[in-house]
């Protein structure tokens, strides 16, 4: 763990969800190459898919389908993987190692805990529920607010737990995580777990960088 800048008193800790609380990738990939293939498109590795994740769903049908499609082919395969993802999308997805014990501690302590990620809403809710029913205050995904690094979102989320946003954090893996949080006016936390390379996180003015689920508790 590395403390970059200070930080007041945290109320609350607001997590991105893919590469942060969730390791959500091959279902990700699972998905996106079923789609690629209900449609009969070249699917790809999760390599490359990992290289496509992180600013929401049509971002990535963007990437991954061919170039040369028209808006209606594209939005038939969106259409497609939602319908799909809601149905097998936590098949393999599973909780980083620590997460769950380090919620219910910062509940215990008498934190607000919500969501805010760039995956389509819907998707959000279904996670959320799944995995997080007893623990998250809100959650919210793209859809009824513009995708981060807008701080359109992050102050949502803040007005609807109570909380000002100066004593909020935001935790993420990437890049528009770090940015959203800065624009928001909330303490930008960089968990290096995730799915993007240390430096999209350093080079985002990060307040700190934590090694393990369990290091939040040290903002708490």
């Amino acid at each position: 763990m590395k403390t970059l800048r200070n930080h007041g008193t945290i109320e609350a800790f607001v997590f991105d969800m893919d590469g942060t609380l969730l390791d959500s990738l091959p279902d990700l990939v699972d998905v996106t190459n079923e789609t690629l293939a209900h449609f009969g498109y070249p699917i790809h590795t999760a390599e490359e898919i990992l290289t496509m994740i992180g600013n929401g769903l049509r971002s990535l049908i963007l990437q991954a389908l061919p170039q040369d499609l028209s808006a209606d082919e594209t939005e038939k395969a969106i259409t497609w993987w939602k319908a799909r993802y809601d149905e097998v999308g936590n098949q393999k997805t599973k909780v980083y190692d620590g997460m769950m014990d380090t919620l219910g501690q910062l509940k215990a302590r008498g934190k607000k805990l919500a969501v805010l990620s760039n995956k389509y809403d819907g998707g959000v809710q279904i996670l959320t529920k799944h995995y997080f029913a007893d623990l998250m205050d809100f959650a919210l995904g793209d859809g009824p607010v513009p995708r981060k690094p807008n701080p359109k979102g992050l102050l949502l989320v803040a007005k609807t737990l109570g909380v000002p946003i100066e004593h909020v954090a935001y935790i993420g893996d990437s890049d528009v995580d770090m940015q959203v949080a800065n624009n928001a006016g909330a303490y930008p936390i960089g968990c290096v777990w995730g799915y993007q390379p240390l430096d999209h996180l350093t080079n985002n003015d990060p307040g700190a960088l934590i090694d393990a689920p369990a290091d939040l508790l040290k903002f708490a």
